[in-house]
């Protein structure tokens, strides 16, 4: 299942906004489906996520767009960006979704 990056932009300031992705993670769970945020912009945003129980996540606050050769080296380095491994000591916060 995929969260619609509207309802992740405004789940910070909207008691709403955080109840309709929350409860899209726990019907994931409940139906044995990976649920995938999209528009993660910032930390706030995947620490949220993460303490919610999403471990996927895509947008600008993990990478911006970028060419097809530049992707192994950001793969390569993604798990050593101690921002995000503050979430999730030990390992990254968020798991990598390409498409």
């Amino acid at each position: 299942l995929k969260i619609d990056n509207s309802f992740i932009h405004d789940m910070l300031t909207s008691a709403d906004d955080r109840h309709i992705v929350e409860g899209v993670i726990q019907l994931a769970a409940i139906f044995n489906r990976k649920v995938i945020a999209e528009g993660v912009e910032t930390l706030e945003h995947g620490a949220a996520l993460r303490a919610l129980g999403c471990r996927y996540a895509q947008g600008f606050g993990i990478a911006r767009p970028m060419e097809a050769a530049a992707v192994p080296d950001w793969c390569r380095h993604w798990h050593d960006d101690a921002a995000w491994r503050q979430l999730d000591p030990g390992a990254a916060a968020l798991d990598i979704q390409m498409k």
